[in-house]
């Protein structure tokens, strides 16, 4: 078994084609067929569906190990040119939508500024979309909600965010707001919600269980850029973190602050096995460094303070 064999196989599961994988890696279709069909001999099962070009279950689990025998590889090679003290190399990140939008532009100058040569690629998604692929090796470092279930990772606090009563500057409760809200007004109400067990919906329910409030949700949505979404074009209010509301629209909607100040908390996860890349470490290390800048933060964010990895 060679790396050249997994490479294959990969671009395949990437491109979902034998052709398409070829022209991925850098070679011809022929060679592509042949590398598969080295592995196939050799753990003797069939790794693709030749007719539909899908992967089996047996080349699921291959490409999910392989993926992270290719990110090591990856990884000692930065890790190597690292030593001559220049960081060099891809890091690919997943960022949950409404914190990528301000984070992004503030972690792109920066690393650009620190270490031209790193390469940092992003996907958005919800935590529980990128959990997943940082798990499987399709991800170097995600940004997520907290708390981080899987066991197979690892996440460090980064900050806490004010989570706010989103509704139209018009709204007889905007119009009529002084001070916090207390938690029952929230049971009067139809509120597009995070769905149940993400970990969003159990702040938000940890905030009015104890006070015996039962929310009403007029839709149960997983992902939070979704949801203010749908809030900005009219479906409802909803209840958001401070940063979901874009500079632009803050003439149009108000964030209403909640009693008893409830927050979601975002933190950085890296895989528990395994030693991050040299890029990836310098990106960890920037976003820390953000962190201790409070004036590139939004309003409503709180730093995490003395919190390391579990």
């Amino acid at each position: 078994m060679e790396l050249k064999h997994l490479q294959a196989l990969v671009a395949i599961a990437e491109t979902g084609s034998f052709s398409a994988a070829a022209a991925q890696i850098g070679t011809v279709q022929s060679n592509v067929s042949a590398h598969v069909a080295r592995l196939e001999r050799e753990l003797d099962v069939m790794l693709v569906d030749r007719s539909s070009g899908r992967l089996t279950e047996e080349g699921e689990v291959v490409v999910a190990r392989a993926r992270r025998m290719l990110g090591e590889l990856d990884a000692l090679v930065s890790d190597v040119v690292a030593m001559r003290h220049e960081v060099r190399g891809t890091v690919r990140v997943g960022m949950i939508g409404t914190t990528g939008r301000w984070l992004v532009p503030l972690l792109a100058t920066r690393l650009h500024d620190r270490h031209p040569a790193v390469t940092m690629t992003v996907a958005e998604g919800t935590s529980t979309t990128l959990e997943p692929q940082l798990v499987s090796g399709q991800l170097d470092v995600a940004v997520v909600t907290l708390p981080v279930p899987d066991e197979e990772l690892s996440a460090s606090p980064l900050f806490e965010e004010d989570l706010m009563l989103v509704v139209p500057v018009d709204h007889p409760l905007a119009t009529g707001a002084d001070g916090p809200l207390p938690l029952a007004t929230l049971g009067t109400l139809e509120l597009l919600l995070p769905i149940p067990g993400t970990a969003l919906r159990d702040e938000i329910d940890a905030a009015v269980n104890p006070a015996g409030v039962e929310l009403h949700p007029s839709l149960e949505l997983d992902g939070l850029r979704m949801i203010a979404s749908l809030t900005f074009d009219g479906y409802g209010p909803a209840i958001l973190p401070a940063a979901a509301v874009p500079g632009h629209l803050r003439d149009r909607f108000a964030l209403l602050a909640i009693d008893g100040d409830p927050r979601r908390r975002v933190g950085v996860a890296v895989r528990s096995r395994g030693f991050p890349s040299a890029p990836a470490r310098a990106l960890i290390d920037l976003l820390r460094e953000l962190m201790e800048d409070p004036a590139a933060l939004p309003t409503g964010l709180h730093p995490a303070v003395g919190v390391r990895a579990r």
